[in-house]
């Protein structure tokens, strides 16, 4: 993971060539536990991965019988390397997380009329950020309790607005 461009960089008249070029300079490897603990990049901004991990078409064709976790799992093991939260805990923590879920299927797919709509309020605030947010929480539990003594302590200080602020603080 490295930090995304400066808020600069966003902004219309910069060039996709100048963009390419932050990155090839800012190339930092940032662990998990750094980008999950630590929130925000050094420069304020967002952290976003080197690259995009793929899957092939039998992959993809594969995961249309698995159950949420299960994709939930194939992905994150795409971004969380096993030596940093080993696959049995990353699926632990994924179960876990889906549990606050009202509906099995934690975000199912309903037919509406002629199209068809993901359903992102089952979880305990009814709230989209809710299905992020779970497993954040989760995430934060398993880091902390590798630490030691007076590390085993996280105040997490956070600013929301909206009617789905209680997402962020309740997990």
């Amino acid at each position: 993971m490295r930090p995304a461009p400066p808020a600069r960089a966003r902004a219309a008249r910069i060039s996709i060539e100048r963009i390419g070029e932050w990155f090839a300079e800012s190339a930092i490897t940032t662990h998990t536990l750094q980008v999950v603990l630590g929130g925000l990049a050094p420069d304020r901004g967002l952290y976003v991965p080197d690259s995009i991990p793929t899957f092939t078409a039998a992959e993809v064709e594969a995961m249309r019988n698995y159950s949420f976790p299960q994709i939930a799992f194939r992905i994150m093991s795409k971004y969380i390397p096993t030596e940093e939260v080993p696959a049995a805990d990353l699926e632990d923590i994924i179960n876990r997380s889906c549990t606050a879920f009202r509906d099995p299927g934690v975000t199912p797919v309903v037919k509406t009329g002629d199209c068809w709509t993901m359903e992102l309020f089952h979880g305990p605030t009814f709230a989209f950020k809710d299905v992020a947010l779970q497993f954040l929480g989760n995430l934060f539990e398993y880091f902390i309790d590798k630490k030691e003594g007076d590390a085993k302590r996280l105040t997490i200080m956070g600013a929301t607005s909206g009617d789905t602020g209680s997402a962020a603080v309740r997990w």
